[in-house]
């Protein structure tokens, strides 16, 4: 997580616009260039075709919800990351992406399906043993009010933090979900937060902190 100069940075922005892509993504733009990244922003997904671009790239940060993705697009998106680059992202513009895409979902390790009507205030929990990993080392527990997604994740992901739902009428026990991940994928690295629904999500300081050391952490 050392800063590196010269390094690049491609931001994917577009889908549906209740996730704000491009005025969330621009919180995080100041961050990347201030750590050595040259930052270029897409809103089309055709540049996942671009081989020779997304090879030139140490990390690609996607903020794109909902949509499809074509075959070559997800083709040039994986091999991209199994060779090296890193992918990052938070909440619908990473798991709520493509969702008929099993390739891509193979690359981020979970999937959005649901979450509970409006925003629900909520603990998020650091995943025990994990608390010397440089995503999350040195946080704590925090509270956040905005959705809470329920995920469908692969069992080979590394989880950071958790959020609970409780019992009730749907379940009848609490139900313990991934929250924050990283994975590989090939050489390549994916963290994935599932909190950043709206802006003032990130004014949560351990959210801020947790997601610009996600993107450093994935990058090459």
């Amino acid at each position: 997580m050392s800063d590196i100069p010269n390094r690049r940075a491609l931001v994917v922005r577009g889908g549906w616009e209740g996730h704000a892509p491009v005025a969330i993504t621009d919180l995080f733009l100041p961050f990347l260039r201030d750590h050595g990244f040259t930052v270029q922003t897409s809103e089309d997904l055709a540049v996942y075709e671009d081989a020779a671009l997304l090879a030139a790239t140490d990390l690609v940060v996607q903020c794109w919800s909902m949509g499809e993705v074509t075959p070559a697009q997800s083709r040039g998106l994986s091999a991209a990351v199994r060779a090296g680059t890193g992918f990052a992202g938070w909440h619908g513009g990473i798991v709520d992406a493509f969702r008929g895409d099993l390739d891509y979902q193979l690359v981020t390790g979970g999937q959005f399906l649901m979450h509970p009507p409006g925003f629900v205030e909520h603990t998020v929990h650091l995943a025990p043993g994990r608390d010397t990993h440089p995503v999350v080392g040195g946080l704590r527990d925090f509270r956040v009010h905005t959705e809470q997604y329920w995920v469908a994740t692969d069992p080979a992901i590394d989880v950071l933090a958790t959020t609970t739902f409780p019992a009730g009428e749907e379940r009848e026990a609490p139900v313990v979900m991934p929250a924050v991940w990283t994975r590989g994928h090939g050489r390549g690295r994916v963290f994935v937060s599932t909190i950043g629904h709206k802006a003032d999500d990130f004014d949560v300081p351990e959210v801020r902190a947790l997601t610009e050391r996600g993107l450093l952490w994935a990058a090459r």
